[in-house]
């Protein structure tokens, strides 16, 4: 990645219309990484919801193949 970075403000409808432009192989890659994201983000607001160091490894395995489901699903789909 450059290390030179440019901030503009852009609204959702200009995003997506760059993302529309975007070779299907590169949206493929973009979809991934929000799926990614959105994962990480629901797994931490479940883990900061349980606030306990007693969690047991059954637990967390199952969350992650949840997890692992739910992004495999989401990339079959594009």
């Amino acid at each position: 990645m450059n290390n030179n970075a440019f901030k503009i403000s852009l609204t959702y409808n200009q995003v997506l219309d760059l993302v529309r432009q975007m070779p299907k192989k590169d949206k493929a890659r973009l979809s991934t990484e929000l799926a990614k994201e959105a994962v990480d983000k629901r797994l931490s607001k479940l883990l900061s919801a349980f606030k306990t160091n007693e969690i047991s490894e059954d637990e967390i395995i199952k969350e992650v193949e949840k997890a692992r489901t739910e992004i495999y699903a989401q990339k079959q789909k594009n």
